[in-house]
């Protein structure tokens, strides 16, 4: 990642006209904090999933700009935990782990975090919670940290209360203050006076700030960064597929920058500003583009995020094949390798010789998650392959559809899948 920094006390400046800040405990004491020299921060990262998705963007780029300021990031991978879940922003009980899954999720992680901060050079610090967590003396805790906590003033907190309508289990109830622990020991380690995360965490963080002063008699500081929506009231960071995961096994990266190559035009500068690290003055320049020129600033956007998250190999290939893709399906003169950051898959000559029903094509494909999705996809008439439209759900696709050795797939104008056929 790049080591460029800016002064100390740009910091919080530029998390606001980025757009990073939705609440904050003191923002003027902050500010003064930041200007003052370099503040250890952290901000945790529960292991529930072999990878992150979309939706810890935005904390993982709040670390890496006040990390670029100066500061002293810590992650934290909570492999402690994640044996609870967190019950923020969920309406039922996270599935519990073993903690080999926990374990192995947890080095996954630690890497896809090593995109945004660079560990190798002091800068920034990876720990996991399970290492003061796991052992804990349960009456010891209770008598030592359960004391400063009011049950009453617990329930006041949104998480909380939303829960309490679907069910709160016990061993949930009991997070806010696992949290709010590492907040304090990692005040104690590493003299931590700040932590950041999703505006779901704020009650969390607010104990945590609390029980700080409580034990140690140190002012320490919580900001929050806003959940973000998509203006065409689509669920952020979902794909056909589920969640758009930073893991190229699981979202290729092709898959990843068309997500973002597709945005809404009016999320554009919105994205930009938060998601890559281009000067504010390039975004808004971008941002201003009208009509079909906006496609040039969404393009911008999904080279640049693809290149933090997978690298700017991936990055490249991956916008040269949706060029080559919508520059005319793969036809015109556009070389074969040019689409090879397609998803794709392979299928025997001899089978579709044979033919096969455009709605079990489209099904073995990740443009369509069953055959229900894909016959609702024909009768809209948004299937096609090699830009001949499939005019009805008993359409057979046969080997007089190929164009050389393959078919290319497109649901509706912008998404693609690749049928190599040998």
């Amino acid at each position: 990642m790049s080591t460029e920094t800016r002064p100390v006390n740009d910091a919080l400046k530029v998390l606001e006209e980025r757009g990073f800040v939705q609440q904050c405990t003191d923002v003027e004491k902050l500010d003064s904090l930041l200007s003052e020299g370099p503040v250890s921060f952290y901000c945790g990262l529960d292991p529930t999933a072999a990878s992150l998705h979309a939706g810890h963007l935005v904390p993982l780029f709040a670390m890496a700009h006040l990390s670029r300021a100066g500061h002293k990031a810590i992650a934290l991978v909570g492999g402690g935990t994640a044996r609870i879940g967190d019950p923020s922003g969920r309406t039922e009980t996270r599935r519990m782990l073993s903690i080999d899954q926990i374990r192995k999720n947890a080095d996954s992680i630690g890497a896809q975090i090593s995109h945004f901060l660079d560990f190798e050079s002091g800068s920034a610090t990876l720990v996991d919670n399970a290492e003061w967590l796991a052992d804990l003396n349960y009456i010891e805790f209770l008598r030592d940290i359960g004391k400063h906590f009011s049950v009453n003033r617990m329930l006041t907190f949104e998480t909380y209360k939303a829960r309490l309508e679907t069910g709160l289990s016990f061993i949930e109830f009991n997070y806010q203050l696992l949290q709010s622990y590492d907040f304090l020991v990692l005040n104690q380690r590493y003299g931590c006076r700040l932590q950041i995360g999703g505006d779901d965490q704020w009650g969390n963080i607010v104990s945590g700030v609390d029980l700080i002063r409580r034990v140690e008699g140190v002012e320490t500081f919580g900001l929050t960064c806003p959940l973000v929506a998509r203006s065409d009231g689509k669920k952020m960071g979902k794909t056909e597929k589920g969640a758009l995961y930073l893991d190229p096994s699981l979202v290729s990266p092709y898959e990843f920058y068309q997500y973002w190559r597709n945005v809404p035009d009016s999320d554009v500068g919105k994205f930009l500003l938060l998601y890559t690290f281009l000067p504010v003055e390039q975004v808004n320049e971008l941002a201003g583009l009208k009509d079909s020129e906006i496609n040039r600033a969404k393009e911008v956007l999904a080279y640049e995020l693809t290149k933090t998250v997978h690298g700017s190999g991936e990055a490249e290939q991956a916008r040269d094949a949706a060029r080559a893709a919508f520059a005319g399906g793969g036809k015109g003169g556009a070389a074969s390798e040019d689409l090879s950051s397609i998803p794709s898959l392979s299928m025997k000559s001899n089978e579709l010789s044979k033919g096969i029903t455009a709605i079990d094509l489209f099904a073995r494909t990740t443009l369509c998650s069953s055959k229900s999705e894909a016959r609702r996809l024909i009768e809209q008439g948004g299937a096609i392959v090699n830009e001949r439209k499939v005019e009805s759900i008993e359409e057979s696709v046969d080997s007089s559809w190929v164009q050389e050795g393959q078919l290319l797939l497109r649901a509706g104008k912008k998404r693609y899948f690749r049928i190599l056929v040998d």
